[in-house]
């Protein structure tokens, strides 16, 4: 009974999400299908948590397999269009070899150097991880903050979370720039 219940859902949930794709209403969607309004949003939201959990997957397993099998076939092909300009004696084989050749190393040094993709996928995956983390804390500590009312710190300031907050800040300006920069520190002894 339970496999065919699911059927039913999993239906009911590609139908909901073709018909959101085809810009139909919540109240539209429900009519069509025949069931609440209620019933529609938790089916759009099942989809949008399956969405991200895909997005994930794909980056974190797929992507990175994907760029190096794409740098290996690039270089491949490098090295066969370098075999045939050289093994040639005819000038237009060993041109359309030289110019494989380049749009090659284009091709490469896009990859590698125009990764904005890659990088902002990456940076989708960190931040939702400390939203997460985020969250976590803050319900830990709003559990512990109720039971241990009587031990609390006294409320002085901490000089040093001016130096860390800085910090942060200069981290989360590298990371949406894409800058780094490096911090060197002398210490006298």
């Amino acid at each position: 009974m339970s496999t065919k219940l699911e059927r039913q859902i999993q239906w009911r949930r590609s139908k909901v999400a073709e018909l959101d794709s085809q810009g139909h209403s919540q109240p539209e969607m429900a009519s069509i299908l025949q069931v609440s309004i209620g019933t529609v949003n938790r089916d759009l939201s099942y989809l949008r948590q399956q969405a991200k959990s895909n997005i994930r997957r794909y980056v974190d397993e797929r992507l990175p397999e994907e760029y190096e099998k794409c740098l290996v076939g690039l270089t491949a092909i490098l090295r066969e269009a370098w075999n045939a300009s050289q093994q040639t004696e005819d000038r237009r084989e060993k041109i359309q070899a030289l110019s494989l050749a380049k749009e090659c190393y284009s091709m490469k040094l896009d990859l590698l150097t125009n990764s904005t993709v890659v990088d902002d996928a990456i940076r989708f995956i960190a931040s939702e991880s400390e939203k997460s983390k985020d969250r976590e804390q803050v319900k830990n500590s709003s559990s512990s903050d109720s039971s241990n009312e009587d031990n609390k710190e006294p409320n002085e300031p901490d000089y040093d979370d001016h130096k860390n907050s800085d910090k942060q800040g200069e981290e989360k300006q590298e990371e949406q720039t894409g800058e780094m920069t490096t911090t060197t520190v002398n210490t006298v002894f």
